[in-house]
């Protein structure tokens, strides 16, 4: 059987009772497994939350799980092993780990994976949902009619799309541009999670309700999330309507250039800019 692993950060709530903590900011460096749990604590003694936890993940064929280290202190020596080393470091390498990738079924359709593209220094990044039809054909994030207004906006910042970095949530176009599955983000967050720690982004603007709510690990609606800066670490992140759904409602271009206002503010771009009105 093929070991899928998932992060903490989508099983959040019962590993973290568990623990009686909150889980710490950073990326997890152990992992948790069943059978590491059943022999630290014995086959009538593990926590009863723990065990009916742990034994559905492996029936649905998860068997590791990365955790925090405190977590995993907390669960016992036995429980854990360590991850392996190595992670990539650049952007060109973390595409090369993920080429070619079939870890969820949105592999099965696709014609060309969608990594991101744009600066690898950037302070500003753009994380949409997933790739369109147009996207799927040539490999580049927002080239589609949600793209070409993307980039509109992106000038009306006074920036260009080679100064800032632009990639999605999933990878792989989902079929009928339908939105991806959680199951299908969970799969590709590990990606983008290490987009997000290469690249360093001052700021991150998220695209639409799944960008948002991935990011942010909320359940609020986007019309709630938007308009505001939230924390995510040391990254301050903007979420927004996304360029499709404004092609459908254009009433709400202007709330979105109010938002972006807000990021031009926060990057010191407004001096450069004359007022005007986004696309």
């Amino acid at each position: 059987m093929i070991h899928r692993r998932y992060s903490l950060s989508f099983f959040p709530a019962p590993l973290q009772e568990l623990s009686g903590r909150r889980r710490p900011a950073g990326d997890a460096t152990r992992q948790l497994t069943y059978e590491g749990c059943a022999r630290t604590f014995g086959a009538g003694y593990m926590d009863p939350k723990l065990n009916r936890l742990l034994h559905f993940y492996r029936s649905i064929g998860i068997r590791e799980i990365f955790v925090p280290p405190d977590l995993a202190d907390a669960l016992g020596p036995g429980s854990v092993r360590k991850n392996s080393p190595g992670r990539p470091e650049t952007l060109g390498a973390l595409q090369q780990e993920w080429a070619g990738c079939t870890r969820c079924n949105l592999s099965e359709n696709r014609h060309l994976l969608v990594f991101g593209e744009g600066n690898e220094t950037a302070d500003l990044m753009f994380v949409g949902e997933g790739p369109g039809r147009d996207e799927d054909r040539l490999g580049r994030p927002f080239v589609g009619l949600a793209g070409e207004l993307l980039t509109k906006i992106i000038r009306a910042m006074d920036l260009l799309r080679e100064e800032i970095y632009i990639t999605n949530v999933v990878k792989c176009r989902p079929p009928r541009n339908r939105t991806p599955f959680p199951e299908e983000i969970e799969t590709c967050n590990p990606c983008l999670r290490s987009q997000i720690r290469i690249i360093r982004p001052k700021i991150i603007c998220a695209l639409g309700l799944a960008a948002a709510q991935t990011l942010l690990q909320s359940a609020a609606p986007i019309s709630i999330l938007r308009g505001r800066f939230h924390s995510m670490g040391e990254i301050r992140v903007m979420p927004t309507y996304h360029p499709a759904y404004l092609l459908r409602n254009p009433s709400k271009k202007k709330d979105v250039w109010d938002d972006m206002k807000q990021i031009m503010g926060a990057l010191d771009l407004m001096k450069k800019t004359s007022p005007r009105s986004s696309a």
